[in-house]
């Protein structure tokens, strides 16, 4: 596996991706959207993850090189990024890639923030093919009933966030809209996947989501 920083040109100014690529390459590319702490070490653990698993595997820098340790920091910097800046942003990448890879279809992953990022991107960003979005905010339903790409949306039934009410009102419009999603709870609080986090991380949960992404982005793509 290598990594290399790419350079990600965008209509509000450039940015840059985190790029982990495999030794055995299986002809597929997951792009990986990061929590609102920013592009920091367990995105990038994340994203050489799916490296290892044979995926070209890229993280484009929402925050364009800022980074929070707070929860204060982190929530000032996600507030502060314009929805369809981060949308453009997560285009932009997509059509870096296929500029530069002459790759066509993506999975598209994210956690927290970047699960919020995720499933708007599988509604609105075109070469989106498959997505995997772990507990993000639901998109307005104008916009979801767009979903035209399998997704798998992946939540906690302990969080106070993205709680159940918001699950089921996910749950709902996917049937009244017969979208192309499925919902996966596991017993867990926010964040459970972030191994960094002690306080939240579930290993067996998160193994477990590992395995479901994996499989259904090799499926999909």
């Amino acid at each position: 596996m290598s990594d290399e920083i790419m350079n990600i040109p965008t209509k509000n100014g450039e940015t840059t991706a985190y790029a982990a690529r495999p030794e055995s390459p299986n002809g597929k590319a997951v792009i990986v959207i990061q929590e609102y702490w920013g592009l920091n070490d367990h995105i990038r653990d994340i994203t050489r993850r799916y490296a290892k698993e044979g995926f070209l595997a890229v993280a484009p820098d929402l925050y364009r090189g800022k980074t929070a340790n707070t929860p204060a920091d982190a929530a000032k910097l996600m507030n502060d990024l314009p929805v369809d800046d981060g949308i453009a942003t997560i285009q932009a990448t997509v059509n870096e890639l296929r500029a530069t890879h002459g790759i066509d279809h993506f999975g598209i992953t994210g956690f927290c923030m970047g699960g919020t990022y995720a499933l708007r991107a599988a509604c609105l960003v075109e070469g989106i093919s498959a997505a995997v979005p772990f507990y993000g905010d639901i998109p307005e339903e104008d916009v979801l009933r767009t979903l035209r790409v399998p997704t798998i949306f992946i939540s906690a039934t302990k969080d106070g966030w993205i709680n159940t009410e918001k699950v089921a009102a996910l749950e709902d419009a996917a049937e009244r809209y017969e979208l192309p999603l499925e919902s996966v709870k596991y017993e867990a609080d926010h964040a459970f996947f972030n191994d960094t986090r002690p306080e939240v991380y579930v290993a067996e949960a998160a193994q477990d989501a590992w395995a479901l992404a994996v499989g259904f982005f090799e499926d999909k793509l």
